[in-house]
């Protein structure tokens, strides 16, 4: 397989701007996670959603948590260089794996997904954070994730959004704002966007703005984002609605504590010189 590394200059684009794409970084990898997509289709968890709604064409499923049964999904989490990858990006000593996400848009699909980041969906917070999101098809520009390029270091916190209507979820927690008007003011954005083939990569950091447009796909279009933890990670309540709920830790955990390794396990460590 595979030997992928990030150069220093990559490791800074990422630290300063949130967002770097890598081509060609898991092509190795590809018909190994194209097997554990097919069996996540055919079986799905008991999270997964299609946010189509009636009257619209095509498909959107997205499906997370299912690395445990899905073994392509283990076998690319223990065995690739995405742990790695992802420890060097944050500047971390170590990756600790926080969940896996299959997204898949059928063609025919002409459904955007809005704008927001995901820190605000999840049950974690923390200093180092990054998302690993990898194509198994081709995709165009003009259906790719479109990033806000250094959103992440805005130091502010938008209401998550469910993908079927752009609804905000409910959360209260008076720090949460509502997402700007990227769409209608794209000249104040740095947006960053790749056209992908199968095995390129974007890392992301959990506060970066993202989302796509509602362009028609011709093809179909399967992907897959591995989410990692740093360093100094910890539980956080968010007082609603999260997404993966993780309704097992629910009053057993309270904003500040230490992730549980059992349900969240470190997955790459530095070694001591």
């Amino acid at each position: 397989m595979s030997d992928f590394k990030l150069s220093q200059e990559q490791i800074e684009t990422f630290q300063k701007e949130g967002v770097l794409g890598l081509k060609g970084a898991f092509k190795d990898w590809v018909d190994v996670l194209r097997e554990g997509v097919a069996q996540n289709l055919d079986a799905p968890g008991e999270f997964a959603t299609d946010s189509i709604r009636e009257g619209e064409g095509g498909r959107f499923f997205d499906d997370y948590c299912n690395w445990e049964r899905i073994q392509p999904y283990q076998d690319f989490i223990q065995n690739s260089d995405c742990a790695e990858i992802a420890a060097k990006a944050m500047k971390s000593k170590t990756a600790q794996l926080f969940h896996e996400h299959a997204v898949i848009k059928e063609a025919g699909t002409a459904k955007a997904t809005p704008w927001h980041h995901d820190m605000p969906y999840y049950c974690v917070d923390g200093p180092q954070t990054v998302s690993v999101w990898i194509a198994l098809d081709p995709v165009p520009l003009e259906a790719t994730v479109q990033f806000v390029a250094g959103s992440h270091s805005w130091g502010k916190l938008f209401y998550p959004r469910k993908f079927l209507d752009g609804a905000a979820y409910v959360q209260d927690a008076s720090e949460l704002e509502h997402i700007p008007d990227i769409d209608g003011n794209r000249d104040q954005y740095e947006i960053r966007e790749w056209a992908c083939e199968p095995g390129d990569a974007v890392l992301f950091d959990f506060r970066t703005l993202h989302g796509t447009t509602a362009a028609m796909l011709k093809g179909r279009r399967r992907a897959i984002a591995f989410r990692w933890l740093g360093a100094g990670a910890y539980y956080m309540d968010r007082q609603g609605e999260t997404s993966p709920p993780y309704p097992e830790l629910e009053g057993k955990l309270k904003s500040g504590d230490a992730l549980p390794a059992s349900t969240f396990p470190v997955i790459w460590e530095e070694k001591a010189a």
